[in-house]
């Protein structure tokens, strides 16, 4: 098996980032997300690293995954979790190492920083493949239930 090469995106990765967050909300919520709002969000975050990051894994010279990391500070713990959000493994890349690869990387990124206090995803309650392949990485669900006021449309 080919091991993925990992890599911070860049602005020339807003076309490809556009398409996985879409294909990645009709996939596992049904919802049709308006690509404009969208590619500006993403570029929105590129020109603003404070707010996030997106990591990418190519395989054969093509991206193949993506995952993107915000922030939450925690007074709590005095700390960063480091939400993983957006995920996506193009269908003929899944099964390959290509999530796996992206989250070892930023689980020992964040448990090199002493200011990281974990690390959090949300996962829509249907999907018990991406639950399986979370807990298999050593992460376990917690008690809490997300709840969520919308101000506006997807």
């Amino acid at each position: 098996m080919t091991t993925p090469h990992l890599r911070a995106a860049t602005s020339a990765d807003i076309g490809v980032l556009v398409d996985f967050n879409a294909a990645m909300a009709l996939e596992t919520e049904a919802l049709e997300l308006d690509r404009e709002r969208l590619q500006r969000g993403v570029a929105a975050l590129l020109a603003a690293p404070a707010r996030g990051r997106y990591r990418l894994a190519e395989l054969d010279g093509q991206v193949a995954g993506a995952l993107l990391l915000t922030f939450e500070w925690s007074d709590w713990r005095c700390g960063d979790w480091w939400w993983i959000q957006s995920v996506y493994v193009r269908p003929e890349a899944r099964r390959r190492g290509v999530f796996r690869a992206l989250y070892r990387s930023v689980a020992d990124e964040a448990r090199a920083d002493p200011g990281v206090c974990g690390l959090r995803l949300y996962v829509e309650r249907d999907n018990l493949a991406a639950q399986e392949t979370y807990a298999s990485l050593g992460m376990a669900e917690t008690h809490y239930r997300m709840y969520e006021a919308s101000t506006r449309a997807p």
